[in-house]
């Protein structure tokens, strides 16, 4: 029994008549004869009487008749139900957003999401790449703010708006000269980058063109996970940075900071939920609202070219080793 069939039951009591019931149906009228006949065998029993000309259903057909009218009223208020929570804008969302992104972007956002989604609460949480797709996947945050693509087929991806990288160098990589960052083969093992951040430290190998951390001058070890550490380690002459623009786009304007030539490398920032989740017009709303609040600097088109993380070869690595460790 399907809600096909009592479909075509209903239509054709309501026709009395093959001909017309098929074509209210869209469908022939061979194909709605075949449907109930298929149906009365699976129930052994005859739903209408075809030798009265109108057609009827039989006493027993008119009760199956009315029952499946309730049945497609409660699928028509299953429907309705599900399509008023896919458009509810209130409620409680577990916002997780990536840590090199998250200091930056939540302070000119938070306002914003307050004054256009007021009946929503939100629950930020800031967690790197790899944890927002693990939190993603059980359940314990709703939406991520993250650098994709993840290579995940069980999350589903809405980019937002794309942020270039910049390097933040200091004078000993002649920061007085040009508006553009040269990087020079001998300046690659001075790269700085963040302790577990493998996403992103593997976008940065790529922008250098390679393929794995440089130990070649291990002067210091150390252990960070902040891009306002990096830059005072770029300050004190130990390295040179790759930074989002977001992250420098409150500095004062200086010499240390240089844009890529083109195609300058940005990363990709997108919505990303697991494929169960249901809420479009709130992940619209959102979207509208971090592109919003961006500096214009960054709505603007550039000639850019998109660094991934999923695929290096570092990214796999890393993981790999960090799975062992645990």
């Amino acid at each position: 029994m399907t809600l096909q069939q009592l479909k075509y039951i209903i239509a054709l009591d309501k026709e009395r008549h093959f001909a017309r019931a098929a074509e209210a149906c869209f469908v022939s009228q061979p194909g709605l004869t075949l449907q109930l006949k298929s149906l009365e065998e699976e129930i052994g029993i005859k739903i209408f009487d075809r030798s009265t000309v109108p057609l009827k259903p039989t006493s027993l057909g008119t009760v199956i008749i009315a029952k499946a009218k309730k049945v497609l009223k409660e699928v028509d208020s299953i429907r309705d139900f599900v399509i008023d929570e896919k458009n509810m804008l209130e409620g409680e969302i577990k916002l997780g957003i990536i840590s090199t992104l998250s200091p930056y972007l939540i302070p000119i956002l938070i306002k914003d999401l307050r004054a256009k989604l007021p009946k929503i609460i939100f629950t930020i949480k800031e967690v790197t790449t790899v944890g927002l797709m693990n939190d993603l996947e059980e359940g314990a945050i709703d939406i991520a703010i993250m650098a994709t693509p993840t290579g995940n087929s069980s999350l589903l991806e809405f980019p937002v708006f794309y942020e270039p990288f910049v390097a933040f160098i200091n004078k000993s990589y002649g920061s007085d000269t040009g508006i553009l960052f040269n990087l020079f083969e001998s300046n690659k093992a001075d790269l700085l980058l963040l302790q577990d951040e493998y996403c992103f430290n593997a976008q940065l190998l790529d922008i250098c063109n390679l393929k794995s951390e440089n130990k070649a001058q291990e002067k210091f070890f150390y252990n960070i996970n902040s891009i306002e550490t990096l830059k005072n380690l770029v300050r004190a002459d130990l390295g040179f940075a790759i930074l989002p623009e977001l992250s420098i786009i409150n500095e004062v304007p200086n010499n240390c900071y240089k844009s890529f030539e083109d195609p300058k490398p940005v990363r990709e920032i997108s919505l990303v939920v697991s494929d169960t989740f249901a809420k479009n017009v709130l992940l619209e709303k959102i979207r509208e609202v971090i592109w919003d609040c961006l500096p214009q600097k960054l709505k603007q088109t550039v000639n850019y070219k998109k660094i991934s993380w999923n695929d290096s070869p570092y990214f796999k690595k890393a993981i790999s080793s960090s799975i062992k460790s645990n």
